[in-house]
């Protein structure tokens, strides 16, 4: 008996696939395990999913405890006796003419500079002829070897390297080199002697100049510097003369006494508070932000991991609380960041801006200058302890082995299971999925030999029939 209509293809080696073709029963088989498949992968969609959203979370708590992290180094920095070394400012009522510099230890007030004279080097200006051939040239007693056709910038540059030389090179035209002493200052006797072979260097008439000291009065007192940086003219300060003053008058050079630098403490003021901004409004971002209602895709499972988290929240009340908080043992008027400018409101009074609305620090300069002058001593103390509270703060939840970190690991912990779940599910549905495709395949086959059979009897029996 012959069978037609259908062809079945089954794989009899173990572990290949099998495939459902010709229809004999006139269903889609492969549609129709595709759709039992998909019913019964749907737990594990919902395991990714889920595995999706804890990765988000993760990452999401790994990047605020790394800001927090550097807030907290950030704040350490406030209880650091560095901060508040004194240190001696000096200053120039015209530093384009006078500047000046000091360590701790100059005489502290004010001093009246005049400059008469700059301190300059000597010079002398030579015409250059290149050499037809090998040369050379004789400075202070060193020689410098020159080559057929040498330029004068060449020998500038030879010049100019060379650490055993006194004076340094310039050519300033094609054929003009000026010569000048290294160090500025009179000079006793000759200077800049210079022999040449072949006439190489030919000095210019009346163009030789001797170097100068630099000629200034302190408070009146006369005196003179082969330099213009003069370190003895007032004890512990460095002047650095650049004009004359015979014009404009005598520069005010003003010492003030030792003290900590505002400077100093605005410059890492200024720093922590923009680290701090930058933190709580991240953190801000992640618990008001609202997961999607039906998620699509990976990005939008990993988004709002955190909506409402407590933990978070708790964290900001906090950090904002010892923002004004006072600290206890401290003393009224100095007892809170606050006292020295440090606060969530309006720098210069006035409404409250959408920032201070959100915890969003601000520094009044002023008043942190004001305090760290007037009284440095309580804004050390002040600042010690404020340091201190918030570091316990950030770290209750930020440093490692702690909450976070513990919430983190416990996200891979769950990742880590579902990935073996997931693996596991898949394994079971893909021999689930092999065994539907055999029982269609068995099923396809017997229908078509159902059907071939059905052909062949009702074929005998109308041949009968005629034959009858």
């Amino acid at each position: 008996m012959t069978t037609s209509g259908a062809s079945v293809n089954s794989a009899t080696s173990a572990g290949a696939p099998i495939s459902v073709s010709g229809l004999a029963s006139g269903l889609n088989t492969t549609s129709i395990i595709e759709a039992l498949m998909d019913a019964e992968r749907q737990p594990v969609t919902r395991l990714t999913d889920e595995q999706t959203k804890l990765k988000g979370e993760q990452a999401q708590l790994q990047s605020i405890q790394t800001s927090l992290q550097q807030v907290s180094f950030s704040v350490a920095e406030f209880g650091l006796p560095s901060m508040f070394e004194s240190t001696q400012s000096v200053t120039s009522s015209e530093p384009t003419r006078v500047t000046a510099s000091t360590s701790t230890g100059a005489g502290v007030g004010g001093y009246e500079v005049e400059v008469s004279q700059l301190a300059n080097s000597a010079q002398r200006t030579f015409a250059f002829t290149a050499p037809a051939g090998e040369a050379t040239v004789t400075i202070d007693g060193k020689e410098f070897a020159l080559k057929a056709g040498e330029t004068a910038a060449e020998l500038a540059s030879a010049i100019n390297t060379d650490g055993e030389a006194t004076v340094y090179a310039a050519a300033v035209e094609a054929g003009t080199i000026v010569l000048s002493s290294r160090n500025s200052g009179v000079q006793e006797g000759e200077f800049i002697t210079v022999s040449s072979s072949a006439g190489t260097l030919t000095e210019k008439a009346g163009t030789a100049k001797a170097g100068a000291d630099a000629e200034y009065t302190v408070d009146g007192v006369a005196g003179k510097s082969s330099s213009n940086t003069v370190t003895t003219a007032i004890p512990g300060v460095t002047l650095n003369l650049l004009g004359l003053t015979t014009v404009a008058g005598p520069v005010t050079i003003d010492v003030q006494a030792p003290a900590p630098s505002a400077t100093a403490a605005e410059a890492q003021m200024q720093s922590f508070v923009k680290l701090y901004n930058t933190t709580i409004k991240a953190i801000e971002t992640q618990i008001t932000t609202r997961p999607p209602s039906k998620p699509s895709t990976s990005a939008e499972r990993e988004t709002g991991t955190l909506y409402g988290d407590e933990e978070m929240i708790t964290l900001l009340d906090s950090m904002r609380q010892a923002m004004y908080e006072p600290i206890e043992g401290m003393p009224a008027g100095m007892s809170s960041p606050a006292d020295v400018g440090l606060s969530t409101g309006a720098p210069t009074g006035g409404a409250a801006s959408q920032a201070s609305l959100e915890g969003q620090l601000t520094l009044n300069t002023s008043k942190l200058t004001e305090a760290v002058k007037s009284n440095p001593e309580g804004v050390q103390n002040m600042l010690l302890a404020w340091s201190t509270r918030l570091q316990g703060i950030i770290n209750n939840v930020a440093e490692p082995g702690a909450t976070i970190e513990g919430r983190s690991n416990g996200d891979t912990a769950q990742i880590s299971a579902l990935t073996v779940q997931i693996s596991n599910m898949n394994e079971v549905l893909a021999a689930r999925e092999k065994a539907l495709q055999a029982t269609y395949a068995q099923l396809e086959g017997v229908i078509s030999q159902n059907s071939a059979q059905s052909s062949w009897l009702t074929s005998e029996a109308e041949s009968l029939a005629k034959n009858g």
